[in-house]
């Protein structure tokens, strides 16, 4: 008996990856119609329940070949219907489906792949000796299905070996899509891909690569490397997908940012306090580092510890002056940034007045500073004194 809590949708919205509950062969039979004829553990999927999805389980042929999923009644099935056409069978056809049972609130789309390469495998055995049509076979295929089961969700991979032949079976992680790429966000190359040879890329890659400097915004990037912007919006985020490069916020010295818990992690890790120190340096020695010239782990501290509310990075540079320690105010940004030691407070500019000018329908609460000035292409400097000169304007900061 499954736990109640198992079945219940997530509260948060989001679906887990979950465990395959039960395996399924269901067929259509020439007099009883669409049944179950294996199901590994037994009687999983009752009698009851499946009456409700036959239909689905055993589609229209115009449905045959695609990936199904029915998700109903505490379960979460997916399938892979697949008819035979030939004069052997009654009615010249076998229809079956092979088909995985999950909880209702379970994240299945890792299956898919899995569930169509299995049944493609039974389709193969069936044309070459009725592997599923031939009653004698039931005890061999409930061995199979148990076996699988078992390998899947403990091992998350599955060998198969019936005669000559050998199929694998892997469940494939899939990855949550990327987010959407803004104007006015920073691309930077993730550790280890920094020195990647430009010909191992695609061409619109190869473009776009060698103006990623972790200080352009894309909207500059597709300017600079002369390639459309929406293609390069395109080319970054397929990198981003594949964990090649990360998206931070537009750097400007107006901006406000706050030092997160995990900023004692420098503290903590002397691997990433010394990669801190090497990475904001300002001046480099030309032919080795020098320990001397580093800067000292107390400085970087104490320009992130003094990052928040109310204090811009103009500020803190003319109060701390951290090129005298020989800091790199940006590097120092964007190394917090990608390490998660910093976050970034953005603006929000709300208007409040009757009578919107078009520049004040960007003032939606919902476009950030960042977004604005990419949008009308005006500076920081001139965008924030025309809102503290107009009293219809409300500016939050989160």
């Amino acid at each position: 008996m499954m736990d109640r809590e198992q079945r219940e949708q997530p509260k948060d919205g989001r679906m887990k990856d979950g465990p395959i509950r039960c395996i399924l062969l269901s067929e259509f039979h020439v007099v009883a119609g669409s049944k179950i004829s294996c199901q590994v553990p037994e009687n999983f999927i009752t009698k009851e329940v499946f009456d409700s999805i036959r239909t689905f389980i055993i589609p229209k042929p115009q449905l045959q070949r695609c990936i199904l999923t029915i998700n109903t009644l505490g379960h979460k099935v997916i399938g892979y219907p697949v008819r035979i056409n030939h004069v052997r069978y009654q009615r010249n056809f076998f229809y079956y489906n092979l088909c995985f049972a999950c909880d209702s609130g379970s994240r299945t789309v890792q299956y898919e792949a899995v569930v169509k390469k299995l049944s493609e495998y039974l389709l193969m055995m069936e044309e070459e000796v009725s592997f599923l049509s031939n009653a004698a076979n039931t005890a061999n295929i409930r061995n199979l299905l148990a076996c699988i089961l078992r390998d899947l969700n403990g091992r998350q991979v599955a060998t198969i070996v019936e005669g000559d032949t050998t199929i694998y079976l892997k469940i494939g992680r899939l990855k949550p899509d990327p987010p959407v790429v803004q104007d006015h966000q920073v691309p930077l190359m993730c550790r280890g891909f920094e020195d990647t040879d430009l010909d191992s890329w695609d061409l619109t890659t190869q473009q776009v690569l060698p103006f990623i400097n972790g200080i352009n915004h894309v909207a500059r990037i597709a300017a600079e490397a002369d390639v459309e912007n929406q293609l390069v919006k395109s080319c970054i985020q397929n990198l981003v997908y594949y964990g090649v490069m990360q998206l931070l916020p537009l750097l400007k010295y107006s901006n406000v940012y706050m030092c997160t818990r995990e900023l004692q992690k420098l503290t903590r890790d002397r691997t990433l306090a010394d990669e801190c120190r090497r990475y904001v340096q300002l001046q480099h020695a030309p032919d080795k580092v020098d320990p001397v010239r580093l800067p000292s782990l107390f400085n970087i501290l104490q320009l992130y510890s003094q990052m928040t509310h109310g204090v811009t990075l103009r500020s803190l540079c003319q109060r701390l002056c951290p090129r005298d320690s020989n800091i790199d105010e940006r590097k120092l940004v964007s190394f917090g940034l990608q390490h998660g030691l910093i976050r970034c407070i953005n603006k929000y500019p709300i208007f409040t007045g009757s009578i919107p000018t078009p520049k004040h329908k960007l003032y939606t609460g919902l476009n950030s500073f960042d977004e604005i000035c990419c949008k009308t292409g005006l500076s920081p400097s001139r965008i924030e004194q025309e809102i503290d000169m107009d009293s219809n304007v409300t500016v939050i900061w989160k």
